[in-house]
């Protein structure tokens, strides 16, 4: 198994988080450095056409790559313990609370959305700034919504963790990233809090990771 993988990622801490629960760890791990532009090069052009990561090569084939479908991928083939509830409406819930983060809000504060503002557009990094707090902030505000509902326990869904609460974790630490207070959104925090008692979450944090400054 090979994990393309950059400190700062949040797709790939996802990723990281999912393997750590499995008990699994990546023979390789291959560092693409976004801030360097490596994404763009051609040979990793040829992993991953959306030039983005994480990427996973597993065996044979080709690359998986979003992160989604990599974390339901490893889920299916190293099935304990579940990241996805058995009861259909749980498991819809518990996705959409997840494409909140992954496919409302993170795509579009990456470095390639953030470079494009700066380069076509000329907004200075206060302005880049702003615009990623503003995405981070409906990201936690619809999600503190939902996490009012009775299907909230200890974590995003009941007492059981799920791909919801990996994508709850990446959030916060984005949040992290680009200074916001978490203390509006205590449901948000309370949930976080507890997955960060978890190794397999404390230690596939992006500060954890080989590369990383001690704080940013």
């Amino acid at each position: 198994m090979k994990l393309f993988s950059f400190w700062r990622s949040l797709a790939t801490y996802r990723v990281r988080i999912a393997l750590n629960l499995k008990g699994l760890v990546p023979e390789e791990v291959i560092d693409v450095n976004l801030m360097k532009g490596q994404q763009r090069e051609d040979a990793f052009r040829k992993v991953n056409p959306m030039m983005a990561i994480p990427a996973l090569i597993d065996g044979e084939g080709p690359a998986l790559f979003e992160s989604l479908a990599i974390i339901e991928y490893i889920d299916e083939v190293h099935p304990h313990p579940p990241l996805l509830p058995l009861d259909p409406k749980a498991r819809a819930r518990v996705r959409g609370l997840a494409q909140i983060v992954a496919a409302d809000s993170h795509p579009l504060i990456v470095p390639r959305v953030r470079e494009y503002l700066a380069h076509e557009f000329k907004i200075d990094e206060a302005g880049i700034l702003k615009w990623a707090q503003h995405w981070h902030r409906t990201a936690l505000t619809a999600l503190e919504a939902h996490l009012q509902d009775d299907s909230t326990g200890r974590y995003c869904q009941g007492d059981q963790i799920t791909v919801a609460d990996i994508c709850l974790a990446t959030q916060a630490a984005g949040a992290g990233f680009f200074k916001i207070d978490l203390a509006a959104f205590p449901t948000v925090k309370r949930i976080v809090d507890t997955c960060m008692q978890n190794d397999a979450f404390a230690r596939a944090h992006p500060l954890k990771q080989p590369g990383a400054p001690a704080s940013v």
